[in-house]
């Protein structure tokens, strides 16, 4: 059957070089704690936490790609209203995350990373083949900016609680689909960590 061969096009966990990898932490902005979504995004955010600390110790990359949106002008807005406005507080990495002065930051005005950022160059210049991928909202942001990066030939791990749907679908389902058609490896935080510890 159409597809049944394509498995051997997944990522092979076992064969990934950390000298080689970036972390990608799709719109894990501000904290959650006391608010009603508290019980959805913080824990992936805690676990991004621990990806994050474990990157810098071992030397990869840690990018953030925060939305920055432009007030009346966002396409984005239009259909989801004011969030994420550049220069605001809600736009800005979640303090959870405890960020440092050697990662980097990537501001987006559209679901993906990629689309029309600076995203693809600091890839290439930091020699980066493979993206773990964390972030909200697994189906809007993380789906496209996974779309995105498995167009532009990278190879690509999504950690699944690390990820966080709060807006559309289903968080199993949209992990399933980032397998099936982007090939990317889908893994646990644990199971990320060792990735960077090779």
């Amino acid at each position: 059957m159409l597809g049944d061969e394509t498995k051997k096009t997944m990522v092979d966990i076992d064969a990934i070089d950390p000298d080689e990898c970036a972390l990608v932490v799709i719109d894990e902005l501000g904290d959650p704690t006391g608010t009603p979504l508290e019980p959805v995004l913080k824990p992936a955010i805690e676990n991004t936490a621990r990806l994050a600390a474990a990157a810098r110790t071992h030397g990869v990359p840690v990018v953030f790609a925060n939305d920055a949106h432009l007030p009346g002008l966002d396409h984005e807005l239009d259909l989801w209203g004011e969030h994420g406005i550049a220069g605001t507080p809600e736009a800005q990495t979640s303090p959870l995350l405890d960020p440092q002065e050697g990662d980097f930051t990537v501001e987006k005005r559209r679901y993906s990373a990629f689309f029309q950022t600076g995203l693809r160059l600091l890839l290439d210049e930091l020699g980066v083949t493979t993206l773990v991928c964390v972030g909200m909202d697994t189906n809007i942001c993380v789906r496209h900016t996974v779309a995105d990066a498995y167009f532009n030939n990278f190879d690509i791990v999504v950690v699944s609680d690390a990820t966080a749907t709060f807006l559309v679908g289903d968080q199993e389902e949209g992990l399933a689909y980032m397998e099936t058609c982007y090939a990317a490896a889908v893994v646990t935080t644990d199971e990320a960590l060792t990735l960077f510890e090779r």
